[in-house]
């Protein structure tokens, strides 16, 4: 046996900590960085959410793994109200946040179906589908995508389908804001007899159609994937849930009471209320529309890059040429920080992604430093 062999598991570096020697350029302006590389909301929720946190009586005792049944109910009405479909509260279920439960299923996943090694997920992506792969001690295969940002299922091997024990798929994406086909990722995963985990974190803010879910196209072979995280600018609580397929619903429930995840009651009460209120999530999608015209607008004359709105999501995904100039460029000059697209895959190494998620003011101020 080599050395080799006997060295376990090293995390790589966390990507954002890849940006310390910017912060320190965008840091030297007056007024200090602003922080446009990661998705944190800053807006406010909803005050009666705030209240239903503090008032809930719920933090003496455990809560329900699955979640309570009225955050259950309340899941089940909004998505009655946002994509018109009736889901069982018995197919929906909570967790803690999303990126736990992106991070973890593929482990549980491969405990149902030893046989098979592979997750499959896209090129241009959020770094969690692959590293919850790696985790799990899987192959961590990412899927093509096309001109306009679709997952190229044509293009999955025999092989890796025979193999693949799950697909991630996730509209709007981040960080590129494209719009997939969940009607034919629902369509292949049924035919392969893989299921289909479907992201829709950023449904509530597609710009180019309706919301959308795969549960449209019905509940068979697919697990919808959901946070209050952006809608609601609760990042904070860590408020997700999952819902959809009988079957995998209720083997994921099992293991994840065994596991001892628990979304805290406080939280499931917040989730409820916020989940019941439609209003603040119009006041937010008006902001980052806003936001990203405005953002769009100032650093396509800046740059001279031509900067569009996306399909989804409240990212701007560009093609920069040199991504990393472009980034410490931006921080020099605007103060400002933003990432790389190598962060999403090497598929992603000449774009940049912006976060349009500090306040107006902040984004003005950018704006002046840039001259603009």
């Amino acid at each position: 046996m080599t050395d080799r062999d006997t060295v376990g598991f090293v995390p790589p570096p966390y990507p954002y900590d890849r940006l310390d020697a910017y912060q320190k350029l965008a840091a030297a302006h007056d007024g200090g960085i602003v922080d446009l590389s990661i998705g944190t909301p800053c807006d406010p929720p909803p005050p009666a959410v705030i209240e239903a946190l503090s008032q809930s009586n719920s933090e003496r005792g455990y809560p329900a793994s699955i979640g309570s049944e009225a955050l259950r109910r309340s899941i089940a009405r909004w998505m009655g109200r946002r994509f018109e479909i009736d889901v069982p509260i018995s197919r929906i279920s909570a967790c803690i946040g999303t990126k736990e439960f992106v991070a973890t299923t593929p482990q549980y996943m491969k405990l149902r179906r030893p046989e098979r090694d592979t997750v499959l997920y896209p090129a241009v992506a959020y770094p969690t589908y692959e590293m919850g792969a790696i985790l799990a001690g899987l192959r961590a295969v990412p899927v093509g995508v096309d001109a306009a940002g679709r997952m190229d299922l044509g293009s999955i091997t025999a092989d890796d389908r025979q193999r693949a024990l799950m697909l991630w798929i996730n509209s709007p994406s981040n960080p590129t804001g494209a719009l997939d086909d969940l009607k034919a990722a629902a369509v292949w995963g049924r035919t392969h007899n893989i299921p289909v985990f479907s992201d829709e974190c950023y449904t509530e803010f597609i710009w180019a159609t309706p919301a959308q879910s795969i549960l449209q196209h019905g509940l068979e072979g697919v697990i919808a994937v959901h946070s209050l995280s952006k809608r609601s600018n609760l990042a904070g609580l860590r408020v997700g849930f999952y819902a959809g397929d009988a079957e995998i619903v209720e083997y994921l429930q099992e293991v994840r009471k065994h596991a001892g995840f628990m979304l805290p009651g406080p939280a499931q009460a917040a989730g409820v209320a916020a989940l019941d209120d439609d209003e603040h999530v119009r006041v937010q999608r008006d902001r980052y529309l806003t936001r990203l015209e405005f953002m769009a607008s100032t650093l396509s004359k800046w740059s001279g890059i031509e900067i569009g709105i996306p399909d989804g999501g409240f990212y701007l995904w560009f093609n920069a040429g040199d991504a990393w100039n472009f980034t410490e460029k931006l921080a020099r000059e605007g103060g400002a920080i933003v990432s790389p697209g190598d962060f999403y895959g090497a598929g992603g190494s000449h774009n940049v992604r912006v976060a349009v998620v500090q306040p107006d003011a902040k984004l003005h101020l950018v704006a002046k430093r840039l001259g603009m």
